[in-house]
């Protein structure tokens, strides 16, 4: 006799993002019904204010955070940003939207800009992209013990559940951040799925950035943001002009590096444009990462791209100044240059 008949609950034939119920309380008491959408892209939530808020029936919700981050974190956390590498602690732990079947899901989802993978058998340093495996996005996630392969989903806001998860960890060090650098801008989050013993090359990154570690182990080493020995000037002047993020390796840096071991329940925060790499331990890995950016993260962008317009000319520039400088000039200069015909 069929299950419904005799009072039994039918099968579920939902795809899984659409039926995940959650393994630990709910981040905000909308969470639940947040994980039970199914999935739909929308449009860039873009910047939020200062005072966490979320949306229900198009009315502003104020969340309580749940305290991911434990109080020492937070204090450690607001007394080393935004220039400091640091670890941290989380206690995100087992999450539906985290699991491998809903992060293949996922990628399945996203556009293809926003799924970068390849193999995870690399180098430190690397010249352009590196290869792909032949496997599909999906193929990767589900078979990552096997596919010696490293993936990152890449703006994962784009899917309201997701999003609702990002905007909730960020707003528990929100007040900090205010503080020091102003208001989170371009909130983003970055899932990387990783092979044992992968690699991610050495390159740098334009936001303030916390890794937490869910599942595996892994190394990173994080190098002098804004010192040219690691990153020369012209290289942060054409990845802000649209260049690569890599960067050319010397293990003459290695000496230079700081080392962070990663175990699950751990994070490391990451300062804007501080070169670093990883290497995957012997287990699959699987981070969140959670960004955001800051007028002053900006503004530095901004300067570097005026700095190779003088440098075209036969200038020798200075290199903009890291926290707290402003380096207000040379960007304002810059926006008002990249309006004119001819100028990108």
């Amino acid at each position: 006799m069929d299950r419904q008949l005799r009072g039994g609950r039918p099968p579920d034939d939902r795809p899984l993002l659409a039926r995940a119920a959650p393994h630990r309380p709910p981040l905000h008491r909308n969470w639940r019904k947040c994980a039970a959408r199914p999935v739909r892209l929308s449009q860039p939530l873009g910047n939020r204010p200062c005072t966490p808020r979320h949306r229900m029936n198009d009315q502003p919700v104020t969340v309580t955070p749940a305290n991911i981050f434990p109080m020492r974190t937070r204090a450690n956390f607001a007394s080393s940003y935004p220039e400091g590498p640091h670890k941290l602690e989380h206690s995100l732990g087992t999450h539906p939207l985290l699991d491998l079947e809903a992060l293949a899901q996922l990628a399945e989802t996203l556009p293809e800009k926003s799924i970068e993978y390849n193999r995870g058998d690399l180098p430190l340093g690397v010249e352009g992209k590196p290869e792909t495996t032949g496997l599909s996005i999906g193929e990767t996630i589900r078979n990552i013990e096997t596919a010696n392969s490293w993936a990152v989903l890449k703006n994962i806001e784009q899917v309201p559940a997701y999003a609702d998860l990002l905007h909730d960890l960020l707003s528990e060090i929100e007040d900090p951040i205010c503080q020091r650098t102003g208001k989170m801008m371009r909130r983003q989050g970055f899932i990387f799925v990783s092979s044992a013993n992968a690699v991610t090359p050495y390159h740098f990154d334009p936001e303030h950035n916390i890794l937490l570690q869910l599942r595996g182990t892994k190394e990173m080493t994080v190098f002098p943001a804004g010192d040219s020995r690691f990153a020369p000037d012209e290289v942060h002047e054409a990845y802000h002009t649209g260049g690569p993020r890599e960067l050319h390796w010397h293990d003459a840096f290695l000496r230079a590096g700081k080392t962070f071991s990663l175990a699950p329940g751990e994070a490391i925060f990451v300062p804007v444009m501080a070169p670093h790499f990883v290497r995957n331990q012997n287990a699959v890995s699987l981070s969140l990462s959670i960004t955001w950016r800051s007028e002053w993260s900006f503004a530095e962008s901004d300067a570097r791209a005026f700095n190779k317009l003088l440098r075209s000319i036969g200038l020798r520039p200075a290199p903009p100044q890291r926290w707290p400088g402003k380096n207000r000039a040379k960007s304002l200069a810059w926006r008002v240059l990249r309006r004119m015909p001819g100028i990108s």
